[in-house]
């Protein structure tokens, strides 16, 4: 195990929301040099972003990365789509995960560890109206309970 500092860039908080979270994998990223730039400036969201696999290999589309300020010339795209880096064989057992219904791949967080920006993405379940009313009722009623345990001791 890599104990190099991590330093976070960007969360998916309403991930963890919108779906259920069954599986999360870290995969490495393809960037341009001012995307990196622009990350190590915190300039980055994964707001509405998904995973896709065409032909062989995991893409994220729609996460926003905005430009460098610096760069003279040579500036990116900042919705382009980017390539994650996997195993083939975690590739394989990805799609094949993906195919199942109701299935798809979220980024949950952007990160730089070891000086290489890495992405975790989820294996995520999309939530309904009436289970994201549960999980807030629930944490609602843990909040009251830790509440009335302080004020008690």
């Amino acid at each position: 195990m890599d104990n190099s500092p991590i330093k976070i860039v960007a969360k998916n908080r309403k991930a963890w929301h919108d779906y259920t979270i069954d599986e999360e994998i870290e995969a490495g990223m393809v960037l341009l040099g001012t995307e990196v730039k622009a990350l190590r400036s915190g300039m980055a969201s994964l707001k509405d972003s998904y995973g896709k696999i065409q032909n062989g290999e995991l893409f994220v589309y729609q996460m926003h990365i905005s430009p460098y300020p610096f760069a003279y010339y040579g500036n990116h795209d900042p919705l382009r789509t980017r390539k994650l880096l996997l195993h083939q064989s975690e590739l394989k057992r990805l799609d094949a995960k993906i195919r199942t219904k109701g299935i798809s791949v979220i980024p949950l967080k952007v990160y730089f560890k070891g000086g290489k920006a890495k992405m975790t993405i989820g294996l995520a379940k999309g939530k309904h109206n009436y289970d994201k009313r549960e999980a807030i009722k629930s944490r609602e009623m843990d909040r009251e309970m830790d509440r009335i345990k302080k004020r008690n001791y």
